[in-house]
C-alpha cells in the first residue's frame, strides 16, 4: 500500500483580499482606457474625409492611436482576468502543495504580476506611439502639397519626404516590437499564475531570497513564490518540510539553503509577533 503525504498551503485572507482588490482596480482602469479610446475613435471618424492619399493624415494617426489604446487596454483586461482566475485557483486549491516530500507544485500569485501586466500593456502602446512619431514627417506632406508657392511646395515636400524616410528607421523597429508584444501577450497570458510542478531531485536548485522561494530545474521554467502571501504558520511548516527534505537530499539542492531557511523562519516569527 502506497501512502500519499500531501501538504497544501493556501493564501492568507489578508493577501488574497489585497491582491484581489489591486487586480480589480487595475482591470477597471484598463476598461476605462478602452472606453475612452473607442469613444475618441468613433467621435473622430466622421470629422474628416477618408479618401486614399499617399501621405499620412493626422486624423488617421489619432484614430489609429485611439483604437490601439482600446485594443491593448482590452488585452490588459484579459490579462487581469487571467490573473484573477489563477488567484481564485490558488485560493481554493492551494498556492503551494508538497506531495510525498519530492514533488512541489505552486502558482506565482504575487501582486508584482500586476506590475508586469501594467508594464507589458504600456510598453506595447508606447511602441505603437513611437512608430507613429517616426511616421509624423509623412503628415507634413499633406500640408506642403497645399502651399500656394510652387517652388516652396516642391522643396518643402521633398524635405518632408526625406524626413519620412528617416522616420522609417524609427517606425519599423517599433512596429516590429509592437507586433511582438501582441503575439507575446498570448504566451504571457497563458503563463500568468499557471501551476508549475517540480520533482525535487539532485538537478533541482532551491533558493530563498528574503521571502521569495526560487526554484530552478533544467527542463522547467524558473518559478518564484512569495512566501509572505502565506500565513506565518504555513510559512513555518513549508520551510520546515523543505529543510527536512534538503537534509535527506544531502544538501544537493543548494549548500546554503539551510541558512536561507533559517533566515526565512526568523522572518516568519517576526511576522507572527507583528500580527
Amino acid at each position: 500500500m502506497i501512502t500519499t503525504h500531501r501538504y497544501r498551503f493556501d493564501l492568507s485572507n489578508q493577501a488574497h483580499i489585497r491582491t484581489n482588490s489591486l487586480a480589480w482596480l487595475l482591470g477597471v482602469a484598463f476598461l476605462l482606457c478602452a472606453l475612452v479610446g473607442s469613444v475618441a475613435a468613433l467621435l473622430l471618424w466622421p470629422t474628416y474625409t477618408h479618401d486614399f492619399t499617399l501621405y499620412l493624415k493626422w486624423q488617421d494617426a489619432l484614430v489609429a492611436s485611439s483604437w490601439c489604446l482600446t485594443v491593448v487596454s482590452l488585452g490588459g483586461c484579459i490579462l487581469v482576468l487571467r490573473f484573477l482566475y489563477a488567484l481564485h485557483q490558488g485560493r481554493t486549491a492551494g498556492m503551494l502543495t508538497l506531495e510525498n516530500g519530492n514533488r512541489l507544485s505552486g502558482r506565482d500569485l504575487s501582486p508584482k504580476n500586476l506590475t508586469s501586466i501594467f508594464w507589458a500593456v504600456s510598453t506595447t502602446f508606447t511602441c505603437f506611439a513611437t512608430m507613429l512619431i517616426g511616421l509624423a514627417p509623412a503628415v507634413l506632406i499633406g500640408w506642403t502639397l497645399h502651399l500656394s508657392n510652387l517652388v516652396l511646395m516642391v522643396f518643402s515636400t521633398f524635405a518632408a519626404f526625406l524626413l519620412s524616410l528617416a522616420g522609417l528607421g524609427l517606425s519599423l523597429p517599433c512596429g516590429a516590437f509592437f507586433v511582438i508584444g501582441l503575439v507575446g501577450g498570448v504566451s504571457f497570458c497563458r503563463k500568468m499564475g499557471a501551476s508549475q510542478s517540480y520533482t525535487l531531485n539532485n538537478q533541482t536548485i532551491l533558493r530563498i531570497d528574503g521571502s521569495v522561494l526560487v526554484i530552478l530545474h533544467p527542463d522547467r521554467p524558473e518559478s518564484l513564490f512569495d512566501l509572505q502571501l502565506l500565513t506565518p504558520d504555513d510559512q513555518r511548516q513549508l520551510l520546515t518540510l523543505l529543510r527536512e527534505r534538503w537534509v535527506e537530499a544531502k544538501h544537493t539542492w543548494n549548500p546554503t539553503l539551510g541558512d536561507e531557511i533559517e533566515e526565512a523562519l526568523r522572518n516568519a516569527e517576526r511576522a507572527t509577533i507583528t500580527i
